[in-house]
């Protein structure tokens, strides 16, 4: 099957640079300055009084394990000024893929969501009325390259309905990861693209694996998995000793080879959007898929139930982001 080239498709910027946050937790008590204190003092009293006790510091929380990324999406909107301080971009720019120039801050949410860990995930959306004009994509990701070797893992819920109007839409519900310049010579991307119907000519449901050696058009090692993975799932993209694993719960589904493994630091990014519109339009829908939260885990392949307890810890502290990467 042919298909476009890869998701550099004019989008792989997402925008200007923005430094990335070091998540702190906690903080040290100051220490007195050891002068005297009170009413003698105060006055000049001929008996100095003995200085004050130097209180013990409070141990400050450390920022969480070396190399590791997590977010779990506590945001109030895309206009939270902290989703662009923890390294998050919304795009908004023209260009493909999918129907050009409807790319939106519009479809981003971070609603309630019964089922979600903790009760909260980002909602990505996605709206048409089967016209151009009446199309809104979303795409949120990280603003830098940040992984190359290690374990991606994300807890996502797709759609095989839209939520809203008639059923039939060539949607594409993404968890990739790309290299923020499409011209790089180095470009590399790696994608989970589900299409519950179908798109290119294939019938879905179906969930492609590929890995793209270049943006240049089927340069890729690919696999489909022709199957419904609807409802909440953990996806899992690792980078390891020249190979990269696609695996969902647990399971994996492929595996590529040093020909097509990653070259230079990637950009995680979450993406929802239509392949192309029907010749008739017939109402307005919507179509949503939820991200409970993200783990980034830098040159070590990390199993499902060590993620799953890593992720686990962080929401029994109560600790919302994580970003103890190295600095670029």
């Amino acid at each position: 099957m042919t298909r476009p080239t890869p998701h550099t498709r004019t989008r792989a910027a997402l925008g200007t640079a923005l430094p990335l946050v070091m998540l702190a937790v906690g903080a040290g008590a100051c220490a007195s300055d050891g002068k005297p204190s009170g009413p003698a003092a105060a006055h000049g009293a001929e008996k100095q009084q003995a200085p004050a006790a130097t209180p013990v510091p409070t141990p400050t929380a450390p920022p969480g394990p070396p190399g590791v990324l997590f977010d779990a999406f506590h945001y109030t909107g895309a206009e939270d000024p902290a989703l662009a301080s923890h390294g998050w971009t919304v795009r908004t720019d023209g260009g493909g893929p999918g129907i050009r120039d409807t790319w939106s801050k519009e479809g981003l949410s971070f609603p309630t969501v019964a089922d979600a860990q903790s009760g909260q995930a980002m909602r990505l959306r996605v709206t048409t009325d089967g016209t151009p004009k009446g199309t809104k994509q979303v795409e949120v990701g990280r603003t830098a390259g940040e992984s190359l070797n290690g374990t991606i893992a994300a807890r996502v819920f797709f759609s095989d309905k839209p939520t809203d109007g008639r059923d039939g839409d060539h949607i594409i519900q993404t968890v990739y990861a790309i290299s923020p310049d499409h011209n790089s010579k180095k470009y590399s991307e790696l994608d989970f693209e589900y299409m519950p119907n179908g798109g290119w000519g294939a019938p879905g449901p179906r969930l492609d694996t590929t890995s793209w050696r270049s943006a240049a058009q089927n340069d890729r090692d690919t696999l489909a998995t022709n199957k419904s993975v609807a409802g909440w799932h953990t996806l899992m993209l690792t980078a390891d000793a020249g190979k990269v694993t696609y695996s969902v719960d647990g399971k994996t589904l492929y595996s590529s080879g040093s020909k097509s493994y990653p070259r230079e630091p990637l950009s995680i990014r979450f993406s929802s959007w239509l392949i192309d519109l029907p010749t008739t339009p017939s109402g307005t829908r919507t179509w949503d898929m939820n991200v409970n939260w993200l783990y980034y885990q830098a040159d070590k392949k990390v199993p499902l139930a060590e993620v799953e307890k890593a992720v686990g810890g962080f929401y029994a502290a109560n600790t919302t982001f994580v970003n103890t990467l190295p600095k670029n």
